[in-house]
């Protein structure tokens, strides 16, 4: 199935073609052993500069018995926000690597890991986030609370929240973006190069990202199921679809965001990756329901983003 491409200007501006992100790999310096080289430094930046970064904001926050309880995974001594800052501080040099990895190495811009266009358009990136909060509030919000409405509890620290929402604002618009542009776009890219079949572009990516989340504690809690539809099919293999569908990865960026921002924020659950001081909180994480949820969201995901919102005509796709 041949890709259909959006007009866009290689990376050094002086030839127009028409192009998606994935074509963008062959631009600047692309040979196969700069790709390797570029995940090299990329995972060597998020798994080891990462690594470190997290127990040294956990030794920041509670000294050494903070320390001790981050490798117990107990948080209780690092305040409201000690989870979600540990799990999220090696983000930004995960994003670092994928920046040095880019610019330095394939000599081009960051941003055709989103679009081969000379500006990203945020208004489809809109799109995304309103595509992605919608089902979440329905379904992750209402859904939970018409089925399971003895565990929701209501937070009634309004202080620590609002202190909450611009942390929780900054680092989570890293963290969904880095791995947007890590995993649908880097990833995707590199493997063009080996087949630019779109199946096999989106398996590779899906698979990589589930691999990614096989420790978290709602990928043990809810097994298989969990596994399959909450982290391959909506978390992995949706994104990068629509991804491939529309020459740019801003509609995942946007919809990544909405998805865990709305977790963060609104409905947060226990037992869950990251326990923050949402506005609502579920006292049990209902691991089967999350992951079943999946069969309405996406659906209801794409009829948004598809049915309801139209691609300006900066981002209409055009035969190559």
């Amino acid at each position: 199935m041949r890709i259909k491409a959006i007009k866009g200007h290689q990376g050094s501006g002086t030839d127009v073609k028409d192009a998606t992100y994935v074509e963008a790999a062959r631009w600047g310096k692309y040979r196969g052993w700069r790709y390797v080289l570029g995940l090299v430094v990329i995972l060597f930046a998020w798994l080891v500069v990462g690594g470190i970064a997290a127990p040294l904001v956990t030794f920041l926050l509670g000294g050494q018995e903070g320390l001790i309880a981050f490798g117990q995974a107990d948080y209780s001594l690092l305040g409201p926000f000690g989870n979600f800052l540990a799990i999220m501080a090696g983000f930004p040099f995960f994003l670092a690597g994928i920046f040095i990895a880019v610019v330095g190495i394939h000599r081009r811009s960051l941003r055709t890991l989103v679009t081969a266009r000379e500006r990203i358009s945020w208004r489809r990136v809109g799109h995304g986030f309103v595509a992605g909060f919608v089902p979440f509030c329905l379904i992750d919000g209402l859904g939970q609370y018409f089925f399971y409405p003895d565990t929701f509890s209501f937070n009634s620290d309004l202080t620590t929240f609002a202190l909450f929402v611009p942390i929780a604002l900054v680092f989570t618009a890293i963290q969904t973006t880095t791995e947007e542009l890590f995993f649908r776009g880097y990833i995707v890219q590199g493997a063009s190069l080996i087949w630019s079949n779109r199946v096999f572009l989106a398996l590779v990516s899906a698979v990589l990202f589930t691999l990614m989340h096989l420790g978290n504690p709602e990928a043990i809690a809810g097994g298989w199921l969990q596994v399959f539809l909450g982290y391959f099919v909506s978390g992995g293999l949706l994104w990068v679809v629509v991804s491939l569908v529309e020459g740019t990865t801003e509609l995942a960026i946007g919809a990544h965001f909405a998805n865990n921002i709305s977790f963060f924020l609104l409905v947060n659950a226990a037992g869950s990756a990251a326990t923050t001081p949402a506005l609502f909180m579920v006292s049990e994480y209902h691991a089967t329901f999350y992951a079943l949820s999946v069969l309405v969201v996406v659906p209801v995901f794409l009829a948004i983003a598809y049915k309801v919102f139209k691609r300006d005509k900066a981002s209409e796709p055009v035969d190559s």
